[in-house]
């Protein structure tokens, strides 16, 4: 069963190095231009995830939460931004603000926390994921795949 099939029937993780290989996995299999949405309460594995996507491209920088930042960038084999979007205020004008148009290129991936909190994102959504946690087991769900 290859990474999608077993993420639309849900994953269950047990420890973080496990959310880790899934993202290693499913990060093989991401388009050129690739846009996350992760879904799901604090504390269910999203940075986590992240992380996991960060080390199947070697990226050597200490991957964080987001919050404060809005987002963060950083480079290895694929250019991974890390967005946050929980803090950020409705605005059409967001994007503009932001700047992300201008400073990812390809191959990039972007990982939205709290899509749900943006008016439109301007990239097609490649993959959405919804994570859910009762403390350990975590279980990763691909909702949808364009």
């Amino acid at each position: 069963m290859n990474i999608l099939d077993k993420l639309q029937a849900g994953v269950t993780t047990q420890s973080p190095e496990e959310t880790y290989a899934i993202a290693r996995e499913l990060a093989d299999t991401l388009p050129e231009e690739a846009v996350l949405t992760l879904e799901g309460d604090l504390g269910a594995g999203k940075t986590t995830f992240v992380k996991g996507l960060a080390q199947a491209w070697r990226i050597q920088e200490t991957v964080t939460s987001p919050t404060f930042n809005i987002y963060n960038l950083y480079q290895g084999e694929r250019q991974l931004a890390h967005m946050d979007a929980y803090r950020l205020e409705e605005s059409p004008e967001i994007w503009d603000e932001l700047m992300l148009e201008e400073l990812i290129s390809p191959p990039f991936c972007l990982a939205i926390e709290w899509p749900s909190k943006l008016p439109f994102i301007p990239w097609p959504i490649t993959h959405q994921l919804q994570l859910a946690a009762n403390n350990e087991p975590r279980t990763i769900t691909l909702k949808k795949v364009t």
